[in-house]
């Protein structure tokens, strides 16, 4: 119980880090824009934050929940993950955490994208702002691949958690965009500054986060594959 109560704390985390790591918070910083064209509608705002967040989440639930349930519904490949789950994990965090200290760089095309939906999502409507979340969800960053593919699914197979662990990831990843909906709504207006205060929040979490998981990494490497302790 205590282990799975980790792994949700854990999948929330990924889900919130990925959402300020720098090319994710790009893409929110323009879902706000988007959602919040009609800032004289609180309410409009508040449910087109709503509707982001839902496009996200349910994307990275069919992901998330396809590739665990085919990792885990074939015999194989199950009994493979059980046995060799923990010697696998140790490298992959190493190498996520590399990308998370910026040690490890790759040139990705996903903005291309992000911007081709944001562009169609305009012409939608209220929905659009779900639309948005989906095709936002979908263009993929070396971070944010490393952190959904890297650690998000291997936490749900681990657990066998194909809804809930990427649930709380999804949501985790459109908070800004969320956190923005209900200051319009109070009627705040210190919108930059915030955003000032999540960049500086961001690199600080990014960067522990990548040390302990390249620590844990090392750890389970050591243990699992070297058989050190």
């Amino acid at each position: 119980m205590a282990d799975y109560s980790l792994a949700v704390v854990t999948a929330l985390w990924l889900g919130i880090l990925t959402s300020v790591s720098p090319c994710p918070l790009a893409t929110n910083i323009a879902a706000i824009s988007f959602v919040g064209r009609h800032v004289e509608k609180p309410r409009q705002v508040i449910a087109g934050g709503a509707l982001y967040t839902l496009g996200r989440t349910v994307t990275y639930v069919v992901l998330g929940a396809a590739l665990v349930f085919s990792l885990l519904s074939a015999p194989y490949i199950s009994n493979f993950l059980q046995t060799y789950m923990n010697k696998i994990l140790g490298p992959v965090l190493v190498v996520v955490g590399m990308f998370l200290l910026g040690l490890l760089q790759i040139s990705w095309g996903g903005s291309a994208l992000a911007a081709g939906m944001e562009h169609r999502a305009r012409k939608a409507g209220l929905w659009g702002s779900f639309l948005l979340g989906i095709g936002f969800a979908l263009s993929f960053c070396p971070v944010s691949a490393a952190l959904f593919f890297g650690s998000l699914v291997p936490l749900a197979v681990r657990n066998g958690s194909a809804v809930l662990l990427p649930t709380l990831y999804g949501v985790g990843t459109a908070l800004p965009v969320v956190v923005f909906a209900f200051v319009v709504a109070l009627g705040a207006h210190s919108l930059g500054r915030l955003f000032d205060q999540v960049t500086r929040i961001e690199r600080w979490a990014r960067r522990i986060t990548g040390v302990v998981f390249v620590g844990v990494g090392i750890y389970l490497s050591l243990v699992y594959i070297f058989g050190v302790w």
